[in-house]
């Protein structure tokens, strides 16, 4: 991931000049339909059971995910495209989103799963 939200890009803004923002203490990843530099990701699923996963990244550099991340759903969802983080389990700032290498479309109760290292935050 390399598109940073608006969000994200004022918060670094804000620190190189010494402002000292409020930094994110945690991440949590949204599966969506879109994205944009302005929101992050659009239409993150309602009501199938859906959840933003928690992510603890690792290594120098460029950041991997340290443990597969599982979104469960109860219900039909349709297709999603996209991958974005955020500084909250729900509501919060969008941080940095991107396609999802390949969609993937759910079609009634089941798990899309991010494998270990498959989300990768690379400073660019």
């Amino acid at each position: 991931m390399t598109d940073l939200t608006d969000h994200a890009k004022n918060l670094l803004a804000r620190a190189l000049c010494g402002r000292l923002p409020s930094l994110p203490t945690a991440a949590w990843a949204a599966l969506g339909t879109g994205g944009s530099d302005a929101a992050g990701i659009t239409g993150e699923p309602a009501g199938t059971g859906y959840a933003r996963q928690r992510v603890t990244f690792t290594g120098t550099g460029a950041q991997r995910n340290a443990a597969a991340l599982s979104f469960t759903f109860t219900s039909a969802a349709g297709t999603l495209t996209h991958l974005g983080l955020f500084d909250a389990a729900t509501g919060g700032n969008p941080l940095t989103w991107a396609p999802l290498s390949a969609s993937v479309t759910v079609a009634g109760p089941g798990t899309v799963t991010v494998a270990v290292d498959a989300l990768t935050v690379t400073p660019e």
